[in-house]
């Protein structure tokens, strides 16, 4: 007798990221989306939609230069489903349609945007809706009072829309590449007060994550009365923006890209590379080339990707309330503690455990996908059509690996060159970033009885 597949609210959600890759694959492949006679590769689409619909940025075409209008649309489109989640969006249009929406929907709901229960989600959803086309639109605004003079009306708003769009989903498209260089992103503004304050801002309240937002619209700005998961993820943000923007400041030569660099100007373009790492894919400083960044800032890029910004919200990443978690259970060992303590709470077992679990599964992806690109790279010969490149470093193959599945973009180059074989490993990871690595593993598993509980024995750790 077949057994019958239950369709649970985990598989939706990887089947429905599954969908819009596919669409957006499909839509790609149209001619008239592509500037390139006929239409655009499998492969150059497939990996366009993957990045766009999980929020990344990686791409093997320039988006500006390979893409029409009509392409451009269609990435912009896929950004913001990836960013505020397709059952958001499902959502939104069945409650537009009239149709009631029952616990089945928000069961779904509630497992796409990882709440803590079924209560209140039309309110939430509402509040990401509004809250997403708020902030994009304010930072659209503000972005034309750059790009329009540069560009024009018509050029500068739409490249506003796009950057601001791109920007609050921690997406890292953008459409500088006909104007000052293919794969350029935003190098041309290094330094200029309204791109690097109104991205780098975009970018920090997209990744807070929506609780958040609920959380502070509720309670202003009383920071006591805040959830525990806003106090932590408030005060890791803070900490992840500032320090790396002092090491970057004062670790880099800024002689290398201007021969009498300004003090403020540099201040800008270092918190701009501390916040874009997680995760929007934007850099304003080059990282590849005679004339790229210093080591110390490659290795703290990597480090910020891997982290992340927060459950709930547009960015990847291990995110910084699991970190804060693991470090609390650090210190609690230290200090002799039985338990995981913070602001007067005391955190669930299971959150410390669920923790440990995400990061040794997300190390294990990164160490897997390094391997595999170096693999792939070092026998280049053996994939159609690849380039004659002699391999990638260790440092290359890190870095994109981190970024792809920490959906983050920034990129040392290597992209556009690399075989077809380490193009679909990163599409994997860039999949498994957004659906989350453990959503996928657990949209495999079926329900089965109770096992008897196996007698326990102590391993020796450390």
């Amino acid at each position: 007798m077949q057994r019958k597949i239950r369709l649970t609210p985990v598989r939706l959600l990887v089947l429905g990221y599954l969908a819009v890759i596919i669409i957006g694959t499909l839509l790609l492949m149209i001619p008239f989306s592509s500037k390139i006679t006929g239409s655009a590769s499998f492969m150059d689409a497939l990996f366009t939609t993957v990045s766009a619909s999980c929020v990344t940025g990686l791409i093997v075409q320039d988006t500006a230069s390979h893409w029409t209008i009509y392409g451009q649309i269609v990435i912009l489109l896929l950004i913001q489903i990836g960013g505020i989640g397709f059952m958001t969006v499902v959502y939104t249009i069945l409650k537009l349609g009239g149709k009631k929406i029952g616990l089945k929907e928000r069961t779904f709901m509630q497992e796409a945007v990882s709440a803590p229960n079924l209560s209140g989600m039309g309110r939430l959803t509402t509040t990401i809706l509004i809250g997403t086309l708020a902030f994009e639109a304010l930072g659209a605004f503000v972005l034309c009072f750059r790009f329009v003079p540069d560009y024009g009306w018509g050029e500068g708003i739409w490249m506003a829309v796009f950057t601001s769009v791109s920007a609050f989903c921690n997406a890292g498209f953008d459409l500088m590449g006909d104007k000052t260089g293919n794969y350029s992103s935003l190098t041309s503004y290094a330094g200029d007060p309204i791109v690097c304050l109104t991205v780098p801002l975009l970018i920090i309240i997209g990744g807070l994550g929506f609780f958040v937002w609920k959380d502070i619209k509720d309670n202003r700005f009383h920071f006591r009365k805040y959830e525990l998961h806003t106090k932590l993820v408030l005060i890791m943000t803070a900490i992840l923006v500032v320090v790396p923007t002092l090491i970057i400041f004062f670790g880099e030569d800024w002689t290398v890209w201007s021969d009498s660099p300004v003090w403020y100007e540099s201040l800008l373009s270092s918190f701009f590379t501390a916040v874009t790492p997680r995760t929007a894919g934007f850099n304003v400083l080059p990282l590849s080339g005679a004339a790229s960044v210093k080591s110390v800032t490659i290795l703290l890029t990597i480090i910020l990707m891997f982290i992340g910004g927060s459950s709930g919200s547009t960015a990847g990443g291990v995110k910084t309330n699991t970190l804060a978690v693991l470090g609390l259970s650090v210190v609690s060992l230290v200090r002799g503690k039985r338990s995981v303590e913070c602001f007067g709470r005391r955190i669930d077992e299971t959150n410390v455990k669920n923790a440990a679990q995400f990061v040794t599964a997300f190390l294990t992806l990164i160490v897997v996908g390094s391997v595999l690109l170096c693999l792939f790279e070092a026998n280049n010969h053996l994939w159609p059509d690849s380039p004659d490149v002699a391999g990638i470093t260790v440092t290359e193959s890190v870095f994109e690996v981190v970024s792809a599945i920490a959906t983050v973009g920034l990129t040392t180059g290597i992209t556009p060159q690399l075989t077809i074989g380490s193009q679909i490993v990163l599409c994997v990871l860039m999949f498994l970033g957004r659906a989350g690595c453990m959503t996928v593993m657990l949209s495999w598993k079926t329900p089965s009885a109770p096992a008897a509980e196996l007698p326990m024995e102590k391993v020796r750790i450390g």
